[in-house]
């Protein structure tokens, strides 16, 4: 009886390491079915946060009431920019100080969008003051007004910077 019991014991003990492979090997497909899931939620989480930042800004901004303000450097302008403030009227809308990478884009060719808001059609008064330093270390201070005209669709401005002044163009 002991050596019957030897023998199964043996026996199941040289089984046991072909049962511990033949059920790695048949979960491996389960738990590789199971990464690929996982990464088929996380790709429709991700698609489903993109739709839903899409919607909030069609929220939030419809594109009847929507304007966009943009700030770029004249070509070949050599001053630094340090600051931006932007009221629409009479109400601050922006406001931003720039960091050595910020301007070291503007000036190879970078727009920032520096606003962007609702607001009803009709005329409004943009007010922009910049500040900076000129080619001779001497402080630069620009402040000048424009009336805009928004339409009925959505509003893109830029305004161009350069140590004269600044232009407004309707994008």
């Amino acid at each position: 009886m002991k050596t019957i019991i030897c023998m199964i014991t043996i026996g199941l003990l040289l089984l046991l390491p072909a049962g511990i492979c033949f059920s790695q090997q048949g979960g491996q497909p389960q738990a590789k079915g199971l990464d690929e899931q996982v990464q088929e939620i996380k790709s429709d989480v991700l698609a489903i946060a993109a739709e839903l930042d899409q919607l909030e800004e069609k929220l939030l901004f419809p594109s009847h009431t929507q304007c966009a303000l943009f700030i770029s450097l004249a070509p070949a302008e050599t001053f630094r920019l340090d600051a931006v403030d932007i009221s629409l009227d009479e109400r601050p809308v922006a406001a931003h100080i720039y960091s050595f990478k910020e301007l070291e884009a503007l000036q190879k060719g970078g727009v920032q969008r520096i606003f962007t808001g609702n607001i009803s059609s009709g005329e409004h008064r943009l007010q922009v003051l910049f500040r900076g330093q000129g080619e001779s270390g001497s402080q630069v201070e620009r402040r000048q007004d424009f009336t805009v005209s928004k339409g009925i669709g959505p509003a893109f401005y830029e305004l161009v910077l350069s140590q004269q002044g600044l232009t407004l163009k309707d994008r």
